[in-house]
C-alpha cells in the first residue's frame, strides 16, 4: 500500500503564543514554515515603524516557490488575516476573500453589514464624531461603550460613564499616537483599495452598552457553507469588562446556540466571507432573551483551539492547515475528547503594585510534576507597557493557564491547587479563590454604568450610509 502523500508546506504568519504549540502539534504531517515579527517583543516590534501589508505580501509572494510553499494561514488579528488572504489570492491559494476580512475587521462598516440583514442582533452604534485628543461633541447621553474602529485585543475599549471621561480615554501622548497610527495604518492602505467607502479606520466607534454573559461562537466556512464547531463561555473579572476565564462546554442552551449561527450565517454571507474559520462574540440576555454581536474575528481564535480539543476532540489548528490546502475539515478523521470540561484562565493585574512575580523554574517544573497536560503562557512586560496595558486595557494580563477536568467542579480544584504551585491568585469569582480587585478606573463607577439601563447618545443611530 502507497503511503498517502504529505501536504505542501504551509506558511504561518505571525506564529507566536497558541499557535506556535498549535500547529508544532501536527508538524509530522502538515509541516510549516513561519513568518512575521512579534509585536509584543523587542526588537521585533520595531519593525512596525516601516511596516506596509502590501509590501510584506510582495515579498513572501516572491519567496514562495523557491520556499516550497503552497498554502498559508494565520489567526494574527492585527495583522496576519489580512496578509494571509491577500497572500493565497495573489498565489491562487484556498483563502479568505480579502474583502470580507476587511468587511469584518473595520467594525463601523460590520455594524453597518449587520445593520441590513441582522437588525435585531445589532446594538445602536455611530462613529464618534471627534479625532484622538479632541473634544468630544456635545449632547451626547452616558454611559456608552467606545472602541476603535480597528484594534485587537479589546485596546481602548471601556463604558464611559461621562463626557471627561471620553475624553481622557480619547487623549493620548505623542508616542501612544504613534503606535495606534502605526498599528492602523497598514489597514488602512488597504482598505482604500480594495474596500472604498467605508470610511477612515483612524477613529472610534461608540455604541449602546450592553450588560449581559459573553460567549464564543467559532466556525468556519466551506465552499460557501457556514458550520459550528461549538461555543465557548467568556467569564470577567467582577465589575470590569476583562476576561478571567473561557470555559467549556457552553452554559448556553443548544436552542440559543442555533440562532447565534443564524445569524453568523447571515453576516457572513452578506459580506462575501465563502472560506475559513472565524469567530463570533456576541452577548445574550438571559432576562430579555436578545442576542447581541460584539464582533466578526475572520480567522481562528487560537486561544480556544486547546479547549475545544479537549472537550470535542476538534483541534482548529488541523481545521486551519485543511482549509488552507483547499480540504474540506468535514473530512478528517476525529479524536476522542482528553476532557469533560476545560478553561483557558486569563491571570490579570489590575494595579500596577498587586503584579505577582513570574514563576521560576522550580515553579515551573511542579507545576509540569503535577498537571503535565498543563499549558502555560508567561507575559512579562517592562513597565513601561504594563503602564501602557493598564491606561488602554484597565489591566495587565501576565500569565495565561490551560488546564482541563472530569468536570468543572474537578477543574476548579485543579485549577486552585496549579495556580498554587505557580503562586498566582486563582481566576474565579466565587469563594475564597478571589481576591480582592484593585481598579485604578474606579470599579464601582464601572459597576453602576454597566448596571444602568443605557440612555443612548442622540448622535446613535442604525444608519447604514457613511
Amino acid at each position: 500500500m502507497t503511503a498517502p502523500e504529505l501536504p505542501g508546506t504551509t506558511l504561518v504568519l505571525f506564529n507566536f503564543d497558541w499557535d506556535r504549540d498549535g500547529f508544532a502539534r501536527h508538524a509530522s504531517h502538515w509541516p510549516t514554515a513561519s513568518a512575521g515579527f512579534d509585536l509584543f517583543s523587542f526588537p521585533d516590534n520595531l519593525q512596525l515603524a516601516w511596516f506596509d501589508l502590501n509590501h510584506f505580501v510582495g515579498r513572501l509572494a516572491r519567496r514562495a516557490p523557491r520556499e516550497g510553499w503552497q498554502a498559508v494561514t494565520s489567526s494574527h488579528e492585527q495583522f496576519g488575516a489580512l496578509a494571509a488572504a491577500l497572500l493565497a489570492e495573489r498565489m491562487g491559494w484556498p483563502g479568505t476573500p480579502v474583502k470580507a476580512v476587511l468587511a469584518c475587521q473595520h467594525k463601523l462598516h460590520a455594524r453597518r453589514v449587520l445593520q441590513e440583514v441582522c437588525p435585531e442582533a445589532n446594538p445602536l452604534f455611530a462613529p464618534l464624531a471627534a479625532r484622538y485628543g479632541e473634544a468630544p461633541p456635545d449632547g451626547l447621553d452616558y454611559p456608552a461603550f467606545v472602541k476603535p474602529v480597528k484594534a485587537a485585543f479589546s485596546v481602548l475599549a471601556r463604558t464611559v460613564a461621562n463626557r471627561e471621561e471620553l475624553q481622557h480615554h480619547t487623549r493620548f501622548g505623542a508616542w501612544e499616537l504613534w503606535i495606534i497610527r502605526h498599528l492602523v495604518e497598514p489597514f488602512e492602505r488597504v482598505l482604500h483599495a480594495r474596500l472604498p467607502g467605508t470610511g477612515s479606520a483612524h477613529r472610534l466607534l461608540l455604541e449602546e452598552p450592553v450588560s449581559a454573559p459573553q460567549y464564543n461562537l467559532d466556525g468556519y466556512v466551506w465552499q460557501g457553507e457556514v458550520r459550528a464547531i461549538g461555543v465557548v463561555d467568556a467569564v470577567m473579572y467582577p465589575g470590569t469588562q476583562a476576561f478571567m476565564r473561557f470555559d467549556a462546554p457552553s452554559r448556553l442552551d443548544a436552542r440559543l446556540q442555533a440562532r447565534a449561527l443564524d445569524v453568523a450565517r447571515r453576516f457572513l454571507t452578506a459580506v462575501g466571507f465563502t472560506h475559513g474559520l472565524f469567530n463570533m462574540e456576541f452577548f445574550h440576555d438571559p432576562t430579555t432573551g436578545r442576542l447581541t454581536v460584539i464582533e466578526f474575528n475572520p480567522r481562528m481564535a487560537a486561544q480556544l483551539s486547546d479547549i475545544h480539543a479537549r472537550v470535542q476532540g476538534v483541534d482548529l489548528h488541523r481545521i486551519a492547515l485543511a482549509l488552507a490546502h483547499g480540504h474540506d475539515p468535514a473530512s478528517l478523521p476525529g479524536a476522542a475528547p482528553s476532557d469533560g470540561a476545560a478553561s483557558s484562565f486569563v491571570y490579570r493585574a489590575f494595579s500596577a503594585d498587586a503584579v505577582p512575580a513570574m514563576p521560576t523554574v522550580a515553579q515551573r517544573a511542579a507545576l509540569s510534576a503535577a498537571f503535565p497536560d498543563a499549558l502555560l503562557f508567561e507575559f512579562p512586560k517592562p513597565r513601561g507597557s504594563m503602564v501602557r496595558d493598564f491606561k488602554w486595557l484597565g489591566s495587565y494580563r501576565y500569565g495565561i493557564l490551560h488546564l482541563g477536568g472530569a468536570d468543572a467542579t474537578d477543574l476548579r480544584a485543579r485549577c486552585e491547587k496549579a495556580s498554587a504551585l505557580l503562586g498566582w491568585p486563582a481566576p474565579y469569582a466565587e469563594g475564597p479563590a478571589d481576591e480582592p480587585l484593585a481598579d485604578p478606573v474606579r470599579p464601582e463607577r464601572d459597576r453602576a454604568a454597566l448596571a444602568t439601563p443605557a440612555r443612548l447618545p442622540p448622535v446613535l443611530s442604525t444608519e447604514s450610509s457613511p
